[in-house]
């Protein structure tokens, strides 16, 4: 017990004064602690920060997302009366017999017979072309071989008529029974579908465009209606389709063909999308 004294004195003798501070000891154990208190909170604050920042961030994307995804879908017709420009007639004249240069001598006298129906008709025989000439013979065909009765040889020609009087194309057509009634035999069908004459209308690029301001105008005013109810504005075009251009019968009953009518009906279709503020 007498040596902690002695210490004590040499220590004052040497003049050093050793205290005892129960608080401050307690401070000096205490510091780390706080300062690694410190460091978590300001980790944690950042870090809700960060997230903070990154959900405005991610929300407002979302929310001018949902605005370039705001529009509407509006077609626009356009259609114009059109009257064909242009006919084509195909008029195959069959001539049938045993005796081919007695036959090839009838064809071309229904070939003339053809020609002076056309021009008492007002139609240019000049613009008269030739095609489609064929001969059969039915003795070099293996499947008739034996067989009796009817014409050996059966040839074929077709005057195509072409004019750009549809009309007159048309009222020609009207009385093609007195070609028949002079002993021509007319054929029909094959390449050249079922008879008669094929108007068309050969303008369709003239038209184009003003049918397309047309049709894209109808179209934007449908979406103006539109966003007028939807209390919404209209903005600027996200997509367009121009359509096909179509020609339709003046008459638009089933089994009514277009090329069978001197009128027709243009019709075009656009396919436009507009924003929506």
């Amino acid at each position: 017990m007498g040596l902690p004294s002695q210490c004590l004195w040499q220590e004052a003798a040497a003049g050093i004064h050793w205290t005892h501070n129960p608080e401050r000891a307690a401070a000096s154990r205490a510091t780390p602690l706080a300062m690694t208190l410190d460091r978590d909170v300001v980790k944690s604050g950042i870090l809700s920060v960060g997230l903070v920042l990154a959900g405005a961030l991610v929300g407002g994307g979302f929310a001018r997302g949902r605005q370039v995804d705001r529009y509407v879908t509006v077609k626009g017709v356009s259609e114009r009366a059109a009257r064909a420009d242009l006919a084509l007639w195909p008029l195959r004249i069959v001539v049938a017999g045993n005796d081919l240069p007695a036959v090839y001598s009838r064809l071309n006298g229904q070939v003339k017979l053809v020609r002076t129906f056309l021009a008492r008709n007002s139609i240019d025989t000049s613009q008269v072309e030739v095609q489609q000439f064929s001969v059969s013979d039915a003795s070099a065909n293996q499947m008739r071989l034996g067989e009796t009765g009817g014409s050996r040889y059966v040839i074929l020609q077709t005057l195509m008529v072409r004019s750009t009087d549809p009309s007159k194309v048309a009222a020609a057509n009207r009385h093609v029974g007195e070609l028949v009634q002079a002993g021509v035999v007319l054929s029909s069908g094959e390449e050249y579908g079922a008879g008669g004459p094929t108007f068309v209308f050969t303008g369709l690029n003239a038209v184009k465009p003003a049918m397309i301001a047309e049709a894209t105008s109808r179209a934007r005013e449908a979406a103006t209606q539109f966003a007028n109810d939807s209390h919404s504005r209209l903005g600027a075009i996200r997509q367009a389709e121009q359509g096909v251009f179509v020609i339709l019968p003046r008459d638009q009953a089933p089994g009514v063909q277009q090329e069978n009518q001197i009128d027709k009906t243009v019709r075009v279709v656009t396919t436009v999308q507009y924003f929506l503020k």
